[in-house]
């Protein structure tokens, strides 16, 4: 806008970049400049396709909203599962990002030409009855503590808008090579039922899949067997709920085709890990999952983790009843949103997985709520500069090396099989079965035994 200059600093416009994963945007109304007034912000940002709301007060938090769909004054809601409140910065302008995604997609933002931007129904209302001032309310459309969005000074200084642009944008070229043919497909399946662990005493390898409720666990191990099946299944009960849908320990081995033979994995699958402690999947009882102390079926009690004298308790597991590998599954879309307790939790996961030596990998899901231009083509999965920025931040807030994270697509509403989703997964899983592999190069090698 030519004489208008953004309040915004280089290092804050960074920031709200890497937040949102844009390459730029387009100021079209400052309200010290324009007014505080809900008929001007909506002449000046109406039909502009995905906008972001900053406000700044004198506290010195920087705060707001953004929507991917466009005010047109409707009179009503729009539904966008993409929006989200934000804080740049907090107290006395110290940098502090918070990101706060929408609950009720339908009720994302109240596009009403009388007010000005308004996210949730007044979950975060700005120019606020024609003033300088917010209103903001946690309700249904948007959960939060209110006083971290702005500290509870609802007074503005500002109140800017921006047309945000480039937001799904993609790479020239892929930062990693996969090749996307039918009979790429057919070699890594042929790759993984050809594989033989080199100990005699393990005929399969162990895969213990962590993550949080929600994340796609189960519903990872389902997808997996589908490829094999030839046909989309799901043996292991998986959903979405606030709880652990998962609550017993089961080893899934996955088979070749309906009546075929065992494939050499096992998928050990477990209760989700949540926030509370007491809930969920305790980290001790981890420790006697990689030992293999824990029978199939076993039914989790967050309350009381199995006990050598507890029935049940496999006292002298053997290697091939051990985990031979960890798969940590995350939901791509919530990586930069992990509450900080579980944060800490699956941190201490990972520590409790490395004293026993287990290599282990990320398994990003949910790559195409991530970017939702992967929906019509998953082939552009490393060229997504959004799927590229989750990756990184899960690297960086797990402690795990970029190259132990793949992303994935798991199979949720879909009737039939994509050979570029089998892709993904198949590519997925032969990079468990190598480390697990490595894993085994620490025990002696065993001889064949001679026929009598």
């Amino acid at each position: 806008m030519a004489g208008v200059k953004s309040r915004l600093t280089q290092d804050e416009v960074k920031q709200l970049q890497h937040l949102l994963g844009s390459r730029s945007f387009s100021l079209l109304y400052k309200a010290s400049v324009h007014g505080y007034n809900a008929s001007v912000f909506h002449a000046k940002c109406d039909a502009q396709g995905p906008t972001l709301a900053v406000a700044y007060n004198g506290s010195g938090y920087i705060f707001g909203g953004f929507t991917r769909q466009s005010y047109v004054s409707s009179g009503g809601y729009i539904s966008d599962e993409k929006a989200f409140l934000f804080r740049l910065k907090g107290k006395e302008g110290v940098l502090s990002p918070l990101k706060i995604p929408v609950k009720t997609a339908s009720g994302a933002i109240y596009d009403y030409s009388s007010l000005g931007p308004n996210f949730g129904g007044g979950a975060l209302q700005l120019l606020n009855q024609n003033a300088a001032a917010a209103a903001t309310s946690s309700n249904n459309n948007y959960t939060y503590n209110v006083a971290d969005l702005h500290g509870n000074d609802l007074g503005l200084t500002e109140c800017e808008v921006y047309r945000v642009e480039d937001i799904s944008s993609f790479l020239e070229s892929p930062w990693r090579k996969i090749t996307w043919t039918i009979e790429e497909r057919a070699k890594i399946m042929e790759e993984i039922r050809s594989y033989k662990p080199y100990l005699n005493s393990v005929p399969q390898i162990r895969i213990l899949v962590l993550g949080p409720v929600g994340a796609g666990k189960s519903s990872f191990f389902n997808s997996v067997n589908s490829v094999f099946r030839g046909y989309v299944t799901s043996q292991a009960i998986a959903g979405s709920d606030n709880t652990s849908v998962t609550t017993q320990y089961r080893a899934y081995p996955v088979k070749d085709g309906r009546d075929g033979k065992p494939l050499p994995i096992i998928f050990c699958d477990t209760m989700g890990i949540e926030e509370k402690s007491g809930t969920g999947l305790e980290i001790e009882e981890v420790s006697n999952i990689i030992k293999g102390h824990i029978p199939d079926r076993y039914q989790f009690n967050p309350a009381a983790t199995l006990r050598p004298d507890s029935p049940g308790y496999v006292q002298t597991p053997s290697l091939k009843d051990q985990i031979h590998c960890v798969a940590f599954i995350i939901d791509g879309c919530k990586i930069e949103i992990l509450p900080e307790k579980l944060e800490d939790k699956l941190k201490q996961l990972r520590r409790k997985v490395n004293q026993f030596g287990i290599p282990q990998h990320v398994l990003l899901t949910k790559v195409d709520e991530i970017c939702p231009d992967l929906e019509e083509d998953i082939q552009c999965v490393y060229k997504s500069k959004a799927v590229e920025k989750q990756m990184r931040i899960t690297a960086e807030k797990l402690g795990i090396p970029l190259a132990q994270i793949v992303p994935v697509k798991n199979y949720c509403s879909e009737l039939d099989l994509s050979c570029d989703v089998d892709i993904l997964l198949l590519s997925a899983v032969r990079q468990l079965i190598r480390i697990a592999e490595s894993y085994l190069d620490n025990f002696p090698f065993e001889k064949p035994k001679k026929e009598p």
